[in-house]
């Protein structure tokens, strides 16, 4: 009884994130949304084929335009790994990533971002900032080792 609590009230509040950037609900929404809400960092084939197995039918269109909205409205998160597919998070709080320079795999980090050095930037107006700690995940390390 308890899980489906948790998942009543998981859903509930994926319902009202959508609610209160103004997105109207719809089941495709809700599914891609909770399934972001999952946890993780997934590229939209992988959102598609987790969410098209509880709907049904959902189209990776589908998915790319459904995560544009949730980009736009600060729902979501893009990261982009170089020479492999984006992938998306659920927005929170403030964090960095590590990124597996041979399988892809992205990993939060909390790190506190370095200050420009010195006058460097002085005339510029900051509205980010973002560090990646670039090596290999755990897997790969222990895969090279064999």
């Amino acid at each position: 009884m308890r899980a489906v609590v948790e998942e009543s009230t998981g859903r509930e509040a994926v319902i009202q994130r959508l609610r209160d950037v103004g997105l109207r609900v719809t089941g495709p929404r809700l599914e891609v949304l909770q399934v972001l809400s999952a946890g993780g960092h997934m590229d939209v084939e992988s959102i598609t084929a987790t969410a098209r197995e509880r709907l049904g039918t959902l189209t990776s269109q589908a998915v790319y335009e459904m995560l544009r909205h949730f980009l736009e409205t600060g729902l979501a998160a893009k990261f982009d790994r170089p020479g492999l597919p984006a992938v998306f998070e659920i927005s929170g709080p403030p964090h960095q990533h590590a990124l597996c320079l041979r399988c892809g795999r992205v990993e939060n980090v909390e790190a506190e971002v370095p200050e420009p050095a010195g006058e460097a930037l002085t005339a510029w107006r900051m509205d980010g900032a973002e560090v990646v700690f670039k090596g290999l995940c755990p897997d790969c390390l222990a895969a090279a080792r064999d």
